[in-house]
């Protein structure tokens, strides 16, 4: 498909036609109806392998085991804390998964509401029953830096292909930069390097769906 110059990937529309199972097996949203493949949401296209698989253009983080994301903690229970970490349902974050000792009833004094977190999801198996952890290398309360929202379906791009991606963004604002599985930025560095990190997210949003992205995110952050 080419759209002003550049070659963009296939957005599908929810239940459009995509293929037959005859030829094709059907992915992540997609959905199968006597022997057809049908889009389950709105979203670009993607065919490898000879499976069918739609990227949904917005929506919710899905948690999934073993994924690091940025959390917000939103209330402050007994012995275990909620946590905001972009999904339908705030995950669980019990005493006994962070690495102090922490008594029933002093929670507050480890994380309080709006404390943010460098957390890794324990268990997905239900929505409404998230569990996440602290006890891991790298897991930890984060102090000071700025946080960027984005949209969780837009991650890959902003890593990059063998991290190609926040490798440049590092490298052209001198920043530290950390990308969650669940949509949110963690950033820390110069007000002109945070700024500069915001610009190309922003573009990297807009035009995550098209080609020689890499190129132009380059050329933004060199001032081109």
């Amino acid at each position: 498909m080419q759209r002003k110059g550049k070659t963009t990937r296939e957005l599908v529309l929810p239940s459009q036609y995509l293929g037959d199972t005859k030829k094709y097996k059907a992915g992540a949203g997609t959905f199968v109806e006597d022997g057809k493949i049908y889009a389950e949401r709105l979203g670009i296209l993607n065919i490898k392998d000879n499976v069918i698989t739609v990227t949904p253009l917005r929506g919710k983080y899905e948690p999934k085991a073993g994924d690091v994301v940025v959390g917000i903690v939103i209330e402050v229970g007994a012995a275990v804390w909620m946590v905001d970490i972009n999904a339908i349902y705030p995950a669980f974050l019990h005493i006994n998964e962070v690495p102090w000792f922490v008594e029933v009833g002093n929670t507050s004094k480890f994380l309080n509401y709006g404390d943010v977190i460098l957390a890794k999801v324990k268990s997905a198996g239900e929505p409404d029953k998230v569990q996440i952890t602290l006890k891991d290398r790298g897991l930890h309360k984060i102090n000071g830096g700025t946080l960027i929202e984005t949209e969780p379906t837009k991650v890959p791009r902003i890593i990059g292909k063998n991290a190609s991606m926040i490798t440049a963004l590092k490298r052209y604002t001198n920043c530290r930069i950390f990308v969650g599985r669940n949509g949110r930025i963690w950033a820390d560095g110069t007000p002109e390097g945070i700024q500069k990190i915001e610009r190309a997210i922003r573009l990297i949003e807009r035009e995550a769906h098209t080609y020689g992205l890499t190129e132009r995110v380059l050329a933004l952050l060199k001032g081109e």
